[in-house]
């Protein structure tokens, strides 16, 4: 099983941005614990600030992975390109957020992601990716 995590802006700040929200453990250190808790899936990672370059990755692997997990970020609010890339594709996608987008501010209330998303999942910090994980798991 071939698993791709693709996260958006300023993920790669984890561990050191608002760790009252978002924790105090780097996405990097996180990711190799789950590879590690599950060595027969091949977990692969790809981060970017720059909208396009995430569509472009949901694009190139949007037809021959087993599943993405998509952390836009604050994309997910604002981007109807990255909701059209997932809307585009036959790769399932689970949409996932480490925060409670729903206690947030009212603009964190709405995704272009979801409408075209096998499943959301939010507000487990960093254990929604790893729930994300399992629900591909057969």
């Amino acid at each position: 099983m071939n698993i791709i995590i693709i996260n958006g802006p300023n993920i790669n700040l984890l561990g050191k941005r608002e760790t009252e929200i978002y924790g105090d453990l780097s996405f990097n250190t996180f990711l190799n614990t789950i590879q590690k808790r599950y060595p027969t899936i091949e977990i692969t990672h790809f981060q970017s600030n720059i909208e396009g370059e995430l569509i472009d990755k949901i694009q190139e692997v949007g037809f021959n992975c087993d599943g993405i997990i998509l952390n836009a970020a604050a994309y997910t609010h604002t981007s109807i390109g990255i909701g059209d890339a997932v809307k585009a594709i036959t790769t399932p996608v689970v949409e996932v957020h480490i925060s409670n987008t729903f206690s947030r501010e009212e603009f964190r209330h709405t995704s272009f992601i979801s409408p075209n998303a096998k499943g959301v999942i939010l507000g487990f910090g960093l254990k929604s990716y790893e729930l994300a994980l399992q629900s591909f798991i057969k």
